[in-house]
């Protein structure tokens, strides 16, 4: 049987990150992949936006990884010519309730650490004249990047430092080790097996799933997985807009955002539809045109001209959440030794968004754990 340090298990931003880290680490790394190149699910499905850190509770993984994470990831694109954009970010209010939740998000950015500024509605459209707002909160290190191109330069750093890809890997199980030496085993779907010292679950959609086919771990540190869809609307024509616009932020999620791309072309989204599947292979991407009726009020809150027919089904995604409906959004889950008590394995759960912007942190946090197992 082949034996290699470390693997990897899915070859999106995080999984890449992961790879890259470990191998730069000076460890024998191999990313597997079960499609045929990087970054086909998860990740290929967001809105590449490079967010500051604003929303996320004060003190959580979240919050901490994603600032850590932006700028790891300005860095990165900078040094390799990664294209991005720091175009920063409007979230802006309507009535007085919305002014008091940007408040309450000004405290929370201070809390973080992330730079904003309060803008009265004068400032807010001498900055972008088609708004409609009484009031902003300007983000300026809110940008977007080519998620494709950052994960491909992970990619090259991961295979520079002796790393590898090996696509149509797809893991079916694994047998956890558990005694010091003994090596984990993944078996694969072709009946192939590969064992290594260190294991890292960077399933995304699958991960929950996975993590129960793995013989060892108690099945109480794997949390139950639903699934969130989120539509995207692409527009007809151009945006009088140069940042990304945000509402003020409700209780359920971010609201009807419009978000550009590198081209300068926007979009708005995402919703979010809770999906009645069980696994991700049942999940159906397809947007509904239907569904953009609803959009057109909330976009005209802060964006009055916006002409009617002009939204477009685009594209969707799905995120990999770990609560249902009616429950409170987790933290991130970085569960390694110290919870699950199986040396040498680290499991990523709901990783949604910041996922993009906070990977290469994420990749930190997981390398620091697993390298000083082997010191």
């Amino acid at each position: 049987m082949d034996r290699v340090e470390a693997v990897v298990i899915g070859g999106g931003v995080v999984g890449l990150a992961v790879g890259r880290a470990l191998a730069q680490a000076g460890r024998e790394t191999i990313v597997v992949e079960a499609q045929d190149g990087i970054g086909q699910g998860v990740s290929s499905r967001n809105s590449e936006v490079i967010h500051a850190g604003l929303y996320y509770t004060p003190g959580s993984l979240k919050a901490r990884l994603c600032v850590r994470g932006k700028e790891l990831l300005y860095a990165l694109c900078a040094s390799h010519g990664v294209e991005h954009r720091r175009c920063g970010k409007l979230t802006v209010a309507n009535s007085p309730d919305e002014v008091q939740a940007l408040r309450g998000l000004q405290d929370r950015a201070a809390a973080n650490g992330v730079p904003v500024e309060w803008l009265d509605e004068a400032q807010a459209k001498a900055l972008e004249p088609a708004l409609r707002c009484i009031a902003a909160l300007h983000s300026p290190t809110t940008g977007i990047v080519d998620s494709h191109g950052f994960m491909l330069a992970l990619q090259g750093d991961m295979e520079r430092a002796g790393g590898m890809v090996a696509f149509g890997a797809q893991v079916g199980s694994a047998r956890l080790s558990q005694r010091a030496g003994e090596p984990h085993v993944l078996r694969f779907a072709d009946g192939s097996e590969l064992a290594c010292e260190l294991l890292v679950n960077a399933a995304a959609l699958h991960a929950c799933s996975l993590a129960r086919q793995f013989e060892g771990l108690d099945a109480r540190f794997v949390p139950s997985e639903s699934f969130a869809k989120g539509n995207y609307y692409a527009l007809a024509g151009r945006a009088p807009f140069t940042h990304l616009i945000y509402p003020a932020p409700g209780d359920a999620h971010l609201g009807t955002h419009l978000t550009l791309d590198l081209g300068g072309q926007a979009k708005f989204g995402p919703d979010i539809e809770w999906l009645d599947v069980r696994a991700p292979e049942e999940i159906d991407y397809r947007v509904d045109p239907a569904r953009a009726e609803g959009f057109y009020a909330e976009v005209r809150r802060y964006w009055p001209g916006l002409p009617d027919g002009a939204l477009a089904p685009s594209y969707s995604g799905v995120r990999p959440k770990i609560h249902a409906p009616h429950e409170k959004a987790p933290d991130f889950r970085i569960d390694g030794p110290a919870l699950h008590g199986v040396a040498g394995l680290v499991n990523l759960f709901g990783i949604e968004s910041p996922g993009l912007t906070s990977a290469m942190a994420i990749a930190e946090d997981v390398t620091a754990a697993m390298v000083g197992e082997l010191l």
